[in-house]
């Protein structure tokens, strides 16, 4: 039986790979450090969706935005983010690859807040363009605060993508992976990834 590559490809020597998982989890660092590597651009859905201020697009807006990006280079992309429920199969139909970054929740949880009392106090701003991380924002609101949504989807993203990944495991022909674990597991992919890359 032949080894499963770290990245599956089109088998043309393009990747179009899309990164899921919960808010926090690393998925934008993960999805950025992968583009390097691949040579390809990075698409973080939240600077689509997110008008300043906030401000939501809309379905057809956000559909429009993300397969013009999709389609902006022909050598592929790496995309981070779900919204499913806005995008339909807008990245489904054309994905090659899907990661599922499922870390433990005492692993990235902390990470997210001191990046998020980062943004506060501004010293760095990891929002979208044209929005900025409040204090009632943070810790107010249900409806903006992201770690209060971070808390809350743990439990219903795992169980999601675990449903996801039933169906479309690699392992059993599809095109989805899970990569969990404290990081040895995900320093090793990347380093795979790498060797895939550069024909070692």
């Amino acid at each position: 039986m032949s080894q499963i590559p770290p990245l599956l490809g089109d088998g043309r020597g393009r990747y179009r790979v899309h990164i899921v998982g919960n808010s926090g989890a690393g998925k934008s660092t993960l999805g950025a450090e992968l583009a390097s590597i691949l040579d390809v651009p990075f698409i973080p859905l939240d600077s689509l969706f997110w008008k300043p201020n906030w401000t939501p697009s809309t379905p057809e807006e956000f559909q429009d935005k993300v397969t013009q990006r999709l389609t902006e280079d022909g050598k592929g992309w790496v995309v981070d983010g779900d919204y499913a429920s806005d995008l339909g199969d807008v990245i489904m139909k054309r994905r090659t690859d899907v990661i599922w970054l499922d870390l433990p929740f005492l692993l990235y949880f902390p990470r997210l807040v001191m990046r998020t009392l980062q943004g506060l106090i501004g010293v760095k701003n990891n929002c979208p363009p044209g929005c900025r991380e409040t204090l009632a924002g943070v810790f107010l609101s249900k409806e903006r605060s992201i770690l209060y949504w971070t808390i809350t989807h743990h439990s219903p993203v795992r169980r999601r993508e675990s449903e996801n990944l039933q169906r479309w495991d690699v392992h059993a022909g599809g095109n989805m992976r899970r990569i969990g674990g404290w990081g040895t597991e995900l320093r090793a992919w990347k380093h795979a990834v790498v060797a895939m890359v550069r024909g070692t």
